[in-house]
C-alpha cells in the first residue's frame, strides 16, 4: 500500500518521547552545529565572499537559536508533565468574568460584570473537562437546528419559559433541543421582511445590494435571527453578555452560528469605527437612554455611514416615559440624543423602529448636533472606556455603505489568496485521524471518520488578511471564521471587516471570551513567533486552545521549526495528538497538526 502523500513530506515524531530521547537530539544538534562550524571554517579560509559569509553567519545563529529552543523545552517540560482534568465547577468555566474577585476589587454599578482579566488572574494548568453527558454536535447543517441538551448550561425552566420568539422550541427524546419548526421560521422570516420593508427593500433577500454586508446582533437570543441572516449570505455576529446558565453565546456557537461574550457596559467593543452595516437589537435588555446616550455613542461608533440601527423593544413600558405608555412609542431622551448624532429615524412600525446613520460628515459640525469630536484617526481600540465623542469622521473608511461592494479590491490580494488556496489543500486533507496511527477512540463508539462535515466554527487566530477566510468560501466549505488580530500586530482588522468577514481584536495574553468546547478548528500562522516577542507563555495560549476546542478538534499551527517544536512538546504533555509536517519548500516553516482526544476522565 502506498503511504499518504503527508507522511511521505513529513517529519513525524512520536506522540511521548523519552527524555532520553529528548537529551540525544539535543547533543545530536550540539555536535552539528560544532562539526558545521569546524568544516565551514576550513571552507570558508579560501572564500571571501561577503555574501557567503553572511550566510553562513544567518545559518549559525538560526541553528543556535533552535538549539535554544530545545534545550528550554527539555528543562521546562517537566513543569507540567502531571496534567489533570479541572474539577466539575469548571466544566463551563470562562475566564475573566468573576463577579465576586470585581467586587472585592471595586468595580460597581454594573461594571463587576464586566470583563476584567486583569482582577482573575487564576490560571490553572488543568484540563477543562467534558460535562458528563456531553456528546461531539450533529453535522452542520443539520447541528444548525439540533443540539445535544447536555453539551449546554441550560436548565429545563429556562428552556420552557424562553422568550415569545423561541417558545415553540422543543425537547426531542429528552436529550435533544429542537431550535427549527415551521411557525418559528416563519416568524423570523415575516420579521426580516418587516425590516427590509422599513428601510425601503422589496424584499429581505435584498440586504446584500443594500450594502447589508455585516451585521452586529445584540443579544441574540437562541440565534434565529442570526441564522436567518447568514442563510442570506449576510455575515451576522452574535455578541451578548457573559452568562452563568443559559447563555446566548454559547448556545449560538453550539448551532454553529457566530458569537463572541461582549457588554455594553463601561468599555468599547474589540472591534474598530465603521465595522458594521447593521447593528440589531430585539428585546436585548440594554437600556439605551441610560449614561446620557454612552450607549447609542458606541453604536455610532461601529455603524459605517449610512449603516442602520434597528430596536425591536417595548419602548414605553421599558423606559417609563410616561403615565400612560402608549405602545410603539418612543423614549424622549432617545429621540433627542439620535438626533444629535445625526441618525434619522426612517421607520416606526409597533415596536420595531430603525434609525440610519447620516453620510454627511458634516453633520457633525452643525449647530444642531453639538457633539464632540473624537482626537486622533484610525485607533486600536482594545477594550478602551466608553467615549462621549463620534469616532470615525476622518476615516478613510468613511464610504456609505449603499456606495460599495465589500470595500476591497480581489486583485491587490492575488498572491495571498493564491498562498491560501495552495495551503488550504494541504491543511484539509490533514483532517483526519488517520495522520495519528494510535488515534484515539471516541468512548464507545467506532472509529471515528474524517471530520470533513464535522468542522463548522473556525478561528483563525492570526488572521492576517483574513486569506484563510476567503479560501474556505473560494472552496464552498460549509465553515464560518472568527479572524482574530492580535493585539500588537499589523492592524488589519478593518480591512477584513470591509471583506465581509467576522472579526475581532485580542491580546493572547489573555483568555479569549468564549466558553469551553466552542470552536471545530483553531488554525494559526505565525502566532507563536509573535506571543513571544510580546512575552506571553505558550503553555498558557495551549491551555486557552485546549479550553475553546471541542473534543476532537483540530489545531493547525504554522511557524519556524523552534516554536513549533516547543508547541509540540507541550501539546503531548497536554495529551494532543501532535505530529509536525515538513512541506520541504527550502524554509524553516513547519506545521503542528494536532487532535484533541475525547476526555472525560
Amino acid at each position: 500500500m502506498r503511504s499518504p502523500w503527508y507522511k511521505k513530506l513529513s517529519i513525524v515524531f512520536g506522540p511521548r518521547p523519552p527524555l532520553n530521547w529528548l537529551l540525544l537530539c539535543i547533543v545530536s544538534v550540539v555536535v552539528l552545529i560544532a562539526l558545521l562550524e569546524s568544516s565551514s571554517s576550513i571552507a570558508f579560509n579560501s572564500v571571501t565572499s561577503t555574501a557567503k559569509s553572511d550566510t553562513y553567519r544567518k545559518l549559525k545563529e538560526q541553528a543556535v537559536s533552535d538549539y535554544q529552543e530545545l534545550r528550554s523545552v527539555s528543562t521546562g517540560a517537566s513543569k507540567i508533565q502531571e496534567v489533570v482534568l479541572c474539577g466539575k465547577d469548571r466544566e463551563n468555566y470562562v475566564p475573566c468574568y468573576n463577579v465576586t474577585a470585581n467586587l472585592l476589587a471595586g468595580f460597581k454599578d454594573g461594571e463587576e460584570f464586566d470583563r476584567h482579566c486583569e482582577v482573575s488572574r487564576d490560571r490553572q494548568h488543568c484540563l477543562v473537562r467534558s460535562p458528563k453527558d456531553y456528546k461531539i454536535p450533529l453535522n452542520w447543517p443539520t447541528g444548525r437546528d439540533v443540539i445535544w441538551s447536555g453539551n449546554v448550561k441550560l436548565s429545563k425552566d429556562q428552556f420552557l419559559s424562553s422568550g415569545t420568539r423561541t417558545k415553540r422550541l422543543k425537547l426531542v427524546e429528552e436529550n435533544q433541543i429542537a431550535f427549527h419548526s415551521d411557525d418559528e421560521t416563519d416568524d423570523i422570516k415575516d420579521y426580516s421582511h418587516l425590516i427590509a420593508d422599513m428601510i425601503g427593500l422589496a424584499s429581505d433577500t435584498d440586504f446584500n445590494q443594500a450594502g447589508v454586508h455585516n451585521v452586529l446582533d445584540i443579544g441574540c437570543g437562541f440565534g434565529s435571527f442570526e441564522s436567518h441572516l447568514l442563510s442570506l449570505n449576510s455575515m451576522a455576529v452574535c455578541v451578548a453578555p457573559y452568562e452563568l446558565m443559559g447563555s446566548q453565546v454559547q448556545l449560538a456557537l453550539e448551532r454553529g452560528l457566530p458569537a463572541i461574550i461582549g457588554n455594553f457596559i463601561s468599555r468599547q467593543l474589540p472591534f474598530p469605527s465603521l465595522s458594521y452595516d447593521m447593528v440589531h437589537c430585539a428585546q436585548c435588555g440594554i437600556v439605551w437612554d441610560q449614561k446620557d446616550g454612552l450607549f447609542l455613542m458606541e453604536v455610532d461608533r461601529m455603524l459605517k455611514p449610512g449603516g442602520y440601527f434597528v430596536l425591536t423593544s417595548q419602548i414605553s413600558r421599558q423606559y417609563g416615559t410616561s403615565t400612560n405608555p402608549k405602545k410603539g412609542s418612543i423614549s424622549t431622551s432617545i429621540e433627542e440624543f439620535s438626533q444629535k448624532i445625526c441618525w434619522n429615524l426612517l421607520a416606526e412600525q409597533e415596536e420595531t423602529f430603525i434609525w440610519q446613520k447620516t453620510t454627511d460628515d458634516s453633520c457633525y459640525t452643525s449647530r444642531k448636533s453639538n457633539i464632540l469630536l473624537c482626537k486622533g484617526g484610525d485607533v486600536q481600540s482594545y477594550y478602551q472606556p466608553l467615549s462621549h465623542c463620534i469616532s470615525g469622521k476622518n476615516s478613510k473608511r468613511w464610504n456609505p455603505i449603499q456606495n460599495r461592494s465589500s470595500g476591497v479590491n480581489p486583485e491587490d490580494f492575488f498572491e495571498d489568496s493564491e498562498f491560501w488556496r495552495s495551503s488550504l489543500r494541504n491543511y484539509w486533507s490533514l483532517l483526519s485521524p488517520l495522520i495519528f496511527s494510535d488515534h484515539p477512540k471516541r468512548p464507545g463508539d467506532e472509529d471515528p471518520l474524517p471530520p470533513y462535515n464535522m468542522v463548522r466554527n473556525v478561528m483563525d487566530m492570526n488572521a492576517h488578511f483574513g486569506g484563510l477566510n476567503a479560501a474556505l468560501l473560494e472552496a464552498w466549505k460549509s465553515v464560518w471564521v472568527m479572524n482574530v488580530v492580535p493585539v500588537g500586530a499589523q492592524n488589519t482588522l478593518p480591512l477584513i471587516l470591509d471583506r465581509g468577514f467576522a472579526g475581532v481584536w485580542h491580546d493572547w495574553c489573555e483568555p479569549f471570551p468564549t466558553y469551553p468546547r466552542t470552536y471545530d478548528l483553531l488554525h494559526a500562522n505565525g502566532l507563536l513567533s509573535h506571543i513571544a516577542s510580546e512575552g506571553c507563555s505558550m503553555i498558557d495560549l495551549l491551555f486557552e486552545m485546549d479550553r475553546i476546542l471541542r473534543p476532537e478538534g483540530w489545531i493547525v499551527l504554522s511557524d519556524k521549526l523552534g516554536p513549533i517544536e516547543k508547541a509540540r512538546m507541550l501539546a503531548t504533555q497536554i495529551r494532543w495528538e501532535a505530529r509536525v509536517i515538513d512541506l520541504q519548500n527550502g524554509s524553516d516553516q513547519r506545521l503542528l497538526v494536532c487532535q484533541k482526544p475525547f476526555v472525560r476522565k
